[in-house]
């Protein structure tokens, strides 16, 4: 399930940095996308990062779940501004829609 939260919270970090103008056109190198979709990449990016809290506190409890939420917050984002931006900024984007989906098989058949 932590491997799901990671994954939650680099496809909410990946949404959220397509909510600025910058990121947007260093990932997609396109012109930048409308307000009404930077307002849906923002929504869907906070949206993820709640997710992401809740798989934590549903998984270790109230005790250890937002301390873990925040691990995986932390190694996610390191992920994304220290190892792909810099480097592979293109695979950024098909990796926010692969990584929840190998999550997701792995919380299901590790349980």
């Amino acid at each position: 399930m932590m491997l799901l939260a990671i994954a939650v919270c680099f496809s909410s970090f990946t949404a959220l940095s397509l909510a600025m103008d910058k990121h947007q056109l260093d990932l997609h190198g396109k012109a930048a996308a409308t307000p009404a979709r930077m307002r849906l990449w923002r929504w869907l990016g906070w949206t993820l990062l709640v997710l992401g809290f809740g798989l934590c506190v549903w998984d270790h409890g109230w005790a250890a779940g937002p301390v873990l939420w925040l691990g995986a917050m932390t190694v996610s984002g390191m992920l994304i501004a220290f190892g792909l931006y810099p480097f592979r900024p293109r695979w950024i984007a098909p990796l926010a829609w692969v990584l929840p989906v190998v999550g997701l098989v792995v919380a299901v058949v590790a349980r």
